[in-house]
């Protein structure tokens, strides 16, 4: 890993500016790969939220009087920004999360300039109900319009991206944003945000850094009248809270633990090579990352054991370590808490591979397969975030279906088998917002992102996406 002798500084940017928090206090930025700091970001209070939200307040009128070619316009003048300063945004994101360089490179930025053209084409593309008469003599016309102030708090996990699967289609519909990126991983949002300002009027795009406390204050503004959230779903059910007495609009998409149904039917060679890799992409810090194998009595014991053959060979490393399949947990804290689950698991789990974090430096957990789970697991009912794949075995479809629903999530789900009719009923049987049949964990801009019950409301991506960010207004003539 390159040496770094001197401190990164992050900004805010508000109003076209970049600024520092008004107090002057900052956070140290940790590199989860070193467990050294390699910067500061400001720790942004209640007045530098504010300034950002009247920012935002007295760019939207002029915002949203734009056309929608000339928000398209902007958008691709962004994607192309990124996609010129890729160097720069990658080591902006590396340094802060510790992932693997080539793999930021190869699957994150082309995926996340592809979000920024897609709604740069959807900006032209409001759906909406024709002109008609529903009744004699009057003429019903459907508006959609933008909503103001959109308030967005992203997470740690895949920090560039999650910003642009919010800012895309806000600024798309014509709205304002003011985003609170997370405190741990602020610097690509904040190079994000100086990139746009070459496209966008200054108030356009407001990012604010800091913790916790910053985001309260940001939820609670009187300007913002939608607040957006990726995040755990504590977090969400908190900010849902706070939002209630402005009666803000909410969008949340929240944690996952995603099943995966692996049925006797199914090419278990194919199935075995896709999921050792899927389940552990982003050291398993992923909201669809496939956490729970449901495997059929017939090919449980093959199957596990081919499995955990496979996900021992994962090799967690470095940003700069070719070798390496995934990078080290987001921090300390996330690295206690995985650990904590494993410590607590139940006499009757088995711990097939890994198991135990890596010495340091760095905040590194190898790819751990636990076998014999039951469902009342506080493993099986968690939503582990970290390279940790626990195992439970069904004989009937229906039992599979059932543990597959009962738990509190409902983000994503998968299903693996070359029987198309039972295919087809796990699509209408599996309680998440996404099903993936013989694939786990591949989105696409033009389809919607989001779940059910604790993992939120609201879709990322798409038309539905586009149209969170709007409001429709009835006129009659």
């Amino acid at each position: 890993m390159a040496d770094r002798t001197d401190l990164t500084t992050v900004l805010n940017h508000i109003g076209g500016k970049d600024l520092p928090a008004a107090s002057g206090t900052t956070l140290r930025l940790i590199d989860p790969a070193t467990a050294l700091p390699h910067g500061t970001a400001p720790l942004s209070g209640a007045e530098d939220v504010d300034t950002a939200c009247r920012a935002a307040q007295d760019a939207f009128p002029r915002w949203s009087a734009t056309t929608p070619a000339q928000r398209q316009s902007a958008l691709l003048g962004i994607a192309d920004a990124v996609e010129r300063e890729s160097d720069a945004l990658t080591r902006a994101e590396v340094t802060d999360t510790g992932k693997p360089r080539a793999l930021f490179r190869a699957d994150e930025l082309p995926a996340i300039v592809d979000v920024l053209r897609y709604f740069a084409g959807a900006a032209r593309n409001l759906p909406g109900a024709a002109a008609a008469e529903y009744t004699p003599g009057r003429t019903s016309i459907l508006r959609r319009e933008p909503i103001g102030v959109c308030a967005q708090i992203t997470p740690w996990n895949y920090p560039l991206m999650m910003a642009v699967w919010k800012i895309a289609p806000a600024l798309a519909a014509g709205n304002t944003v003011v985003l609170k990126p997370s405190e741990t991983t602020p610097s690509s949002a904040a190079l994000l945000a100086r990139l746009a300002a070459g496209h966008l009027p200054p108030g356009v795009l407001n990012v604010v850094c800091g913790d916790r406390d910053t985001g309260r204050s940001l939820v609670a503004h009187p300007h913002v009248r939608l607040v957006a959230v990726t995040g755990s779903v504590r977090a969400g059910q908190e900010i849902a809270a706070a939002a209630a007495g402005g009666l803000r609009r909410l969008h949340l998409e929240l944690g996952g633990n995603a099943p995966v149904l692996v049925h006797q039917d199914a090419d278990l060679d194919y199935a075995v090579e896709q999921l050792s890799s899927l389940a552990f992409y982003n050291a398993g810090q992923d909201c669809t990352a496939a956490t729970r194998l449901l495997l059929h009595d017939r090919i449980h014991d093959a199957f596990l054991a081919a499995f955990a053959e496979r996900a021992a060979r994962r090799r967690p490393g470095a940003p700069d370590d070719e070798r390496s399949d995934f990078g080290p947990l987001a921090g300390a804290a996330q690295l206690a808490a995985v650990s904590g689950l494993l410590d607590r698991l139940p006499a009757h789990a088995e711990t097939v591979c890994g198991g135990t974090p890596l010495d340091g430096p760095g905040y590194f957990h190898p790819a751990t397969v636990i076998a014999g789970v039951r469902q009342e697991d506080e493993i099986t009912q968690s939503e582990v975030f970290g390279p940790v794949v626990t195992v439970q075995r069904f004989t009937e479809e229906s039992a599979a279906f059932r543990m597959a629903n009962a738990v509190p999530q409902g983000l994503a789900a998968s299903v693996w088998t070359r029987d198309h009719d039972r295919a087809m009923r796990a699509s209408r049987a599996l309680s998440t917002g996404i099903v993936w049949v013989n694939t786990h964990g591949t989105t696409v801009s033009e389809m919607p992102h989001g779940g059910v019950r604790h993992s939120g409301y609201g879709s990322d991506l798409s038309l539905s996406g586009l149209l969170d960010y709007t409001q429709a207004k009835h006129v009659m003539l």
